[in-house]
């Protein structure tokens, strides 16, 4: 459950090469526009707006290759919509990669604008949808930005992620592995930084925020050590994965929980 292929990386980071420089400026381009006011189904017209700014960045990745679509559904008299864009594989174009993150941010009192929750993870999604575009891949690759990932609608079937898993399952795909990039902008050195839902892990995992971390169920063991392994191999960053079963708190609260 928690032992993972080759090490995490210590140290000094490495300073960010030329091509990492402009990924940064164009991260938080995309972050700040998500995160420019609270967006969610109280703040309805905002909601939209963002859905209308992630289908307009992504039908400009599919003007290389691709197609991009909205699946809407209803709640209450509002429609809400997941965004999605496909790249089709080369090879085992059958084999579906789900790519996706939320892009509603939470109701909170004061007004959250969720630059971490997760206007981090929705730029991700953006950011690997430029790259594969122009880097095809042997499998189907899918990027969705999905809505209502918080509260009411968490785990519910309102949820954005179960929808979109629910109309894969009825249509009959063969969806091989879903990344959920969730949260991704937070970083601290400090220790205490980090917590924990359980307090043993504490005691197994670093207590500084400083590492993005890899979470699977049981069932997606093979595909979680893969995904470490390779992140691994190819970047200079700190990394820890674990394989819970989804009974654990926390192990199973964003949008793979849907798939």
């Amino acid at each position: 459950m928690i032992m993972m292929p080759g090490q995490s990386y210590r140290g000094e980071l490495p300073p960010l090469t030329l091509s990492q420089q402009t990924l940064a400026q164009q991260l938080r381009v995309d972050i700040e526009r998500i995160a420019i006011a609270p967006h969610h189904y109280l703040a309805y017209p905002e909601l939209v707006a963002i859905a209308d700014y992630l289908e307009d960045q992504l039908t400009d990745v599919a003007q290389q290759r691709g197609e991009v679509e909205r699946q809407d559904y209803p709640i209450s008299g509002q429609t809400f919509s997941n965004v999605i864009l496909e790249l089709p594989g080369q090879k085992q174009a059958e084999e579906i990669i789900v790519i996706g993150a939320h892009y509603d941010s939470v109701e909170a009192p004061g007004g959250v604008p969720g630059a971490n929750d997760n206007g981090s993870g929705v730029a991700a999604v953006l950011a690997l949808a430029r790259h594969f575009a122009e880097h095809p891949q042997s499998r189907t690759l899918r990027f969705v930005a999905f809505t209502n990932e918080e509260p009411p609608f968490f785990q519910t079937e309102n949820m954005g992620s179960l929808v979109y898993a629910r109309r894969c399952q009825e249509r009959g795909e063969k969806v091989v592995g879903m990344l959920s990039l969730e949260t991704m902008g937070y970083y601290d050195d400090a220790p205490g930084s980090q917590t924990y839902p359980l307090g043993l892990l504490d005691q197994i995992y670093p207590i500084q925020g400083n590492f993005i971390s890899f979470v699977g169920n049981l069932d997606s063991a093979k595909f979680v050590r893969q995904v470490v392994r390779h992140f691994r191999q190819s970047i200079s960053f700190p990394s820890e994965g674990a394989i819970l079963p989804g009974a654990v708190p926390g192990a199973g609260w964003s949008d793979h929980w849907a798939f």
